[in-house]
């Protein structure tokens, strides 16, 4: 006869998440005592997936399941355990709990939108209240400090300061175009009034369907073409070029000279971002946001030294305010961006857009406040048919999207 003091029994406990347990027992018997055999009653113990019937103490597997599925499960446990004792237990130790969503707050990417919109507002109104200083040199200014913020952020995630090398063609036409957009939004800020310069470059998402269109083959429908007709409509009610409304012209702030170049670098700025949000749609996910954030800055930067330098515009600001505001400028573009994109992460784009056209109602609330100048019903008039157009995009988007999930 073999040796039976030492009997091992290797009993196999598999859980639903890839974790295996397995027990081994060791009996250790008297020399006297024999070999007591129970071979046809070995004991096995069976953990339920996710130990739901006995941690839980209720039947949600026949809700899970189905009849069908409880019937086959109970075939198949009374084939594989005939004649041996079936014990079901869940130890505490190994009971693995479905995995919680965590409760996400309503309403709070559209909350984040709303920050990044004041923020923004607020960017518009400090850029109008300081004097002196080019356009182009608060552009630079803006440009270092992000990226000292980016680089931190990029070492940690580890994305490298370059990208993927397929990529970055793309992403140096994103920096550029972006940067660009950014310099004619504040001169455009800095020759017309507050509200009139972000009415006309808040027309972006107009533009930008019809770039999708042309570059990316997306679908354009009609209803891309009368928002489009909207817009122009509300630029040239804003503009209100001599030809079609005479040249007693009321409301402009300044000459008319500086009026119209503002409404030109408002116009080019929007279509500017347009270009930029369909080189980003282009990348898609697959570079990481701050390496696009990242050129963005860099470009940005380099592109404003140069130009400030040639057209020899580099001015100290006049005094400790203006500089306060500049650095004020930067973090609040930085924080600004950032809410933005948790709430594009957390909500979709349609309401986050919708949101934007905040935006225009506190331009003209500044306006009004902070420089004493009513709205003329031009620019009334103008700033109701941008924000139409916008908010038709916004909502069109948000409704085919819908119907598709």
């Amino acid at each position: 006869m073999g040796d039976c003091n030492h009997r091992t029994y290797e009993r196999a406990l598999s859980v639903e998440d890839d974790v295996a347990v397995a027990l081994h027992k060791v009996d250790s018997h008297d020399k006297n005592s024999g070999c007591d055999r129970h071979d046809g009653a070995a004991e096995r113990i069976h953990l339920r997936s996710n130990c739901r019937a006995s941690c839980e103490d209720d039947d949600d597997e026949e809700e899970d399941f189905g009849d069908a599925g409880t019937e086959e499960d109970a075939r198949g446990r009374e084939n594989s355990l005939e004649g041996s004792e079936e014990k079901t237990l869940c130890p505490p130790a190994f009971c693995v709990r479905d995995p919680e969503k965590p409760k996400r707050c309503p309403g709070l990417g559209l909350f984040y939108a709303f920050l990044a919109t004041v923020l923004f507002s607020i960017i518009s109104l400090l850029v109008k209240t300081i004097e002196g200083i080019h356009a182009i040199e608060i552009s630079a200014i803006r440009c270092f400090f992000q990226m000292l913020f980016c680089a931190p952020l990029l070492i940690y995630h580890k994305t490298g300061f370059l990208g993927p090398r397929d990529k970055r063609l793309f992403l140096v036409l994103r920096g550029f175009i972006g940067s660009n957009a950014m310099i004619l939004l504040f001169y455009a800020v800095q020759q017309m009034p507050l509200a009139d310069a972000t009415v006309i470059m808040f027309s972006n998402p107009v533009f930008t369907s019809l770039l999708a269109w042309i570059f990316l083959k997306e679908k354009c429908t009609i209803w891309d073409c009368v928002f489009t007709v909207f817009t122009l409509t509300g630029v040239i009610l804003i503009a209100r070029p001599p030809f079609i409304f005479g040249e007693h012209l009321y409301g402009i702030e300044g000459n008319y000279t500086n009026h119209i170049k503002g409404t030109i670098a408002a116009f080019a700025g929007a279509i500017g971002a347009a270009c930029t949000f369909v080189i980003l749609r282009k990348l898609g996910k697959s570079v990481h946001y701050y390496l696009s954030v990242w050129y963005y800055a860099v470009i940005g930067f380099i592109e404003c030294i140069i130009t400030v330098s040639v057209l020899g515009e580099w001015k100290i600001p006049f005094c400790g305010r203006d500089r306060w505001m500049l650095m004020l400028i930067a973090v609040l573009g930085i924080a600004g961006q950032t809410f933005l994109t948790k709430a594009l992460q957390i909500e979709k784009a349609g309401p986050v857009a919708l949101m934007r056209t905040v935006d225009v109602v506190l331009a003209f609330i500044f306006q009004f406040i902070f420089f004493n100048r009513a709205p003329t019903w031009w620019s009334l008039g103008g700033a109701l048919c941008i924000v139409v157009s916008t908010s038709g995009v916004a909502v069109r988007r948000w409704y085919s999207n819908s119907r598709r999930s």
